[in-house]
């Protein structure tokens, strides 16, 4: 099995990519679904955020404030270690073993999609790397359409690697600017190849 790991800027179109290839088969797990699972109500990681960064992160219906949380761990590296040592290993371990259930399956391929590949030095478990990357202008006007703030997106901007590093890195490139079915043509393009 050929494991693949999916990573790019923020806004640079992985879940539009991620979509694509379960419709094709091909078996995925999303870190930042992981992430979302296990912030959920009564989740033993919750409980830990929430001593670390107080009471008030926990709305009355017992779910967390993720906006309230972004705003804290993106103005403050330290805090965002904080929140990453709470959840990255968690989110390994999950994604390790979804892995290993599909290589018993005999899958052909699997992708995990994971923003922050080389910046928790992952890249090393990955057979093959397919970098997402888009201009920053195009990467902004998504941002700005999601709602955030400019502020919002530079300190977004700030917690990871420059695209321009991922993708001299990468193994594999694709330019999602343009109609989303050219962006499918390059992920099959890949998936031929492989």
């Amino acid at each position: 099995m050929k494991v693949l790991g999916l990573t790019g800027g923020v806004g640079m179109g992985k879940s539009t990519a991620a979509g694509f290839l379960l419709s094709q088969g091909v078996r995925v797990v999303d870190t930042d679904a992981l992430a979302r699972q296990f912030v959920q109500p009564g989740k033993p990681a919750l409980v830990e955020i929430q001593a670390a960064f107080g009471q008030t992160l926990v709305a009355p219906d017992g779910h967390l404030r993720r906006d309230e949380l972004a705003r804290i761990v993106f103005a403050d590296s330290a805090a965002r270690q904080k929140l990453e040592a709470i959840l990255h290993p968690r989110i390994f371990a999950a994604w390790r073993a979804q892995i290993e259930i599909w290589r018993g399956e005999n899958q052909p391929h699997a992708v995990v999609v994971i923003p922050l590949l080389y910046e928790t030095k992952a890249e090393t478990w990955f057979d093959k790397i397919i970098c997402l990357a888009c201009s920053a202008a195009a990467q902004q006007q998504r941002l700005l359409a999601r709602g955030w703030t400019a502020d919002q997106i530079r300190q977004r901007l700030a917690a990871q690697w420059p695209v321009e590093q991922k993708i001299a890195r990468a193994d594999f490139v694709v330019w999602t600017e343009g109609a989303i079915a050219a962006h499918q043509q390059q992920l099959e393009q890949i998936l031929k190849k492989l």
